[in-house]
């Protein structure tokens, strides 16, 4: 092969080389981000599961838990 040839072929390498680094580093930045995004599933649910349960327990709902706490406002109020 001719010098100029060689030249693009090498910085093509190089390239190609830098690139799939990068899609290596992005990869393992969606693959933090998957964790994430399935840590907060998992929170959101266990709070829906403890508000269901304590709209379902004393107070029934949530308008009910409003009323409550206007029913015991203290007295200067």
């Amino acid at each position: 092969m001719d010098e100029p040839t060689d030249k693009r072929l090498t910085e093509l390498e190089i390239k190609a080389s830098f690139m799939d680094d990068m899609m290596d580093s992005l990869n393992q930045v969606i693959i933090r981000q998957q964790a994430t995004l399935d840590l907060l599933v998992r929170e959101v649910s266990a709070l829906k599961g403890q508000l269901e349960q304590t709209n379902s327990g004393s107070f029934g709902a949530a308008g009910d838990v409003l009323s409550r706490a206007q029913d015991n406002a203290p007295p200067h109020y």
